[in-house]
């Protein structure tokens, strides 16, 4: 039989997609790609954004008619976080983020005896790490790994400790095991990801340093990156420990969501705009000219002209290499969902523009000043012109000419001038 998954959100919900294809394949299944005729449709939901649970439903409903007599499965974070909504979703199953080694059963089961399921398990105290096959890699030249689960901090506007319970690390152990697997598959570059990888180890007595320094260790891992890191979480004694390692990347992925103290504080952040611009000055001398990335929530209920333009002046100051720029969604069961002063979706639209643009501008002023700089790139397929793409350890995207190398391998460049969206390199 042939199993379609379609995938919404993060790079945790990503690499969970490949884990759940390989529960399928281990089974005898065939996984195919989205547009292709399939017995089995699932839907790994994201419910980040109200447009999120908006997508897998629609998704579903597209599949059902393309093959009526499918099966079709919800799971995820949408029928975690929002189980009555979800109960009613056009799935023959529905299941959360709980024991999905068992989706191939119940996918079988309901085969057998075609009766509906809805079983959404409540995240519950003392939860520990679901530990799922190792997802393959979808043929890129790195590997992202999965070490942590779950938030414990409830920020106004986010549903995801709902989705995702409380905060479980995986085990140390574990995260090698599969690093092993993947360097002898050729894997030089690993991407660590987690819903809160700041908290890393935090249920455990491990440190995220501790994991970060084993994992630099396994033979053949040449560089690692980190997912998203929340400001206020990772001390001065874990952020120098890690500037101490030579494979970690040092580009980072540090979460800000606004620039006006007087909205992080509605959003229940932990941090001022002060406070996270002192934690960029101290990356920026322990580590070796690094590149920042975040993301910026813009409409926030209360976000006034002000308020936005504060938060944009502060963004502007940070020379990120890239935001992500996204629009309050009201998320049922937050406390934002009830504040007053809730903004137009017309003014948040214009006032994402509007930061976006300035993004765009920040960003071609990095990319203008590391102009003329030597980094490494690690190669990936060329392109229709022979040419090779790749990030460097900043994850500056270039194209270049790497004569006498392939793909995988990593290779000095000067960096030139961005065109079409990547940087014109040459080998040195």
């Amino acid at each position: 039989m042939r199993v379609c998954f379609f995938t919404l959100g993060c790079k945790v919900n990503q690499h969970e997609t490949g884990a759940l294809q390989e529960l399928f394949r281990s089974r005898g299944y065939t996984v195919c790609s989205d547009g292709e005729p399939a017995d089995i449709y699932i839907v790994n939901s994201c419910t980040v954004t109200a447009a999120g649970d908006k997508k897998s439903l629609q998704w579903l409903r597209r599949a059902k008619r393309a093959n009526p007599q499918a099966i079709t499965v919800l799971t995820g974070c949408y029928p975690q976080a929002y189980p009555d909504m979800a109960a009613g979703a056009p799935a023959d199953i529905v299941v959360g983020n709980a024991d999905r080694c068992t989706l191939v059963d119940r996918v079988e089961r309901f085969a057998a005896d075609r009766m509906r399921v809805v079983d959404i398990l409540p995240h519950c105290t003392g939860e520990l790490y679901e530990e799922l096959p190792h997802a393959q890699p979808d043929g890129h030249t790195r590997a992202f790994l999965k070490v942590e689960d779950g938030c414990n901090r409830f920020c106004a506007y986010c549903v995801i400790p709902y989705a995702r319970g409380r905060v479980r690390s995986r085990s140390i152990e574990s995260i090698l095991a599969e690093l092993r697997q993947l360097t002898a598959q050729g894997y030089r570059e690993f991407v660590l990801s987690g819903i809160n990888l700041s908290c890393y180890g935090s249920d455990t007595g491990d440190t995220l340093a501790d994991m970060v320094e084993k994992a630099a260790a396994v033979p053949g891992v040449e560089r690692i990156r980190l997912g998203s890191l929340e400001p206020d979480l990772v001390s001065d004694a874990t952020w120098q420990r890690l500037a101490a390692i030579p494979q970690l990347c040092p580009q980072f992925h540090l979460s800000l969501q606004s620039g006006c103290d007087a909205t992080l504080k509605r959003m229940r952040r932990h941090y001022t705009a002060a406070d996270y611009a002192a934690l960029l000055e101290k990356l920026r001398q322990w580590f070796d000219d690094p590149a920042f990335t975040t993301d910026v929530i813009v409409g926030f209920p209360g976000e006034t002209d002000t308020d936005f333009a504060e938060s944009m002046k502060f963004v502007e100051s940070c020379r990120f290499l890239k935001v992500h720029v996204f629009s309050y969604s009201i998320r049922p069961g937050t406390p934002a969902a009830e504040l007053p002063d809730q903004i137009p979706e017309q003014r948040k639209a214009q006032r994402s523009r509007t930061l976006s643009d300035a993004a765009d501008a920040v960003r071609a002023a990095e990319l203008a000043r590391l102009a003329g700089t030597v980094d490494t790139v690690l190669l990936e397929k060329p392109d229709a012109e022979g040419l090779f793409t790749g990030y460097t350890r900043r994850y500056v995207p270039v194209r270049t000419a790497a004569p006498n190398a392939a793909q995988g391998e990593i290779v000095a460049v000067r960096l030139g001038c961005e065109r079409d969206g990547r940087c014109d390199a040459f080998p040195v």
